[in-house]
């Protein structure tokens, strides 16, 4: 279980069997991880997940050249409660950006 996911549970914000699974945290040697991977390990396809980099600029993967995206274990972490508030709790694309504009990166993680 990942951190995120056992706060979560302790403070009852996530069921107790969320309908998609959640990231295990990457080893050492993953420290970044292609869009195509994180993609399939939230089971979401991989034009969702540049969609909400459009729509919320707190999400910036690293860029390569050729453009190809590597995220990073907090942008994985990020990606993890856009797509629980998203889908699992329901507010629009804008009020989780102004949940985001008035938490903060380190409480919108909590």
């Amino acid at each position: 279980m990942t951190k995120l996911y056992r706060i979560a549970t302790l403070t009852g914000d996530v069921p107790r069997y969320p309908r998609r699974a959640m990231i295990a945290p990457a080893t050492p040697t993953e420290r970044y991880q292609t869009i195509s991977k994180v993609a399939e390990q939230l089971q979401y396809p991989p034009h969702i997940l540049r969609f909400w980099e459009s729509k919320f600029p707190f999400l910036t993967p690293v860029q390569r050249a050729g453009g190809r995206r590597y995220y990073r274990r907090e942008d994985i972490a990020l990606l993890q409660v856009v797509a629980y508030l998203l889908h699992e709790k329901g507010p629009t694309l804008k009020a989780v950006q102004s949940r985001y504009k008035d938490l903060g990166k380190r409480n919108f993680l909590r």
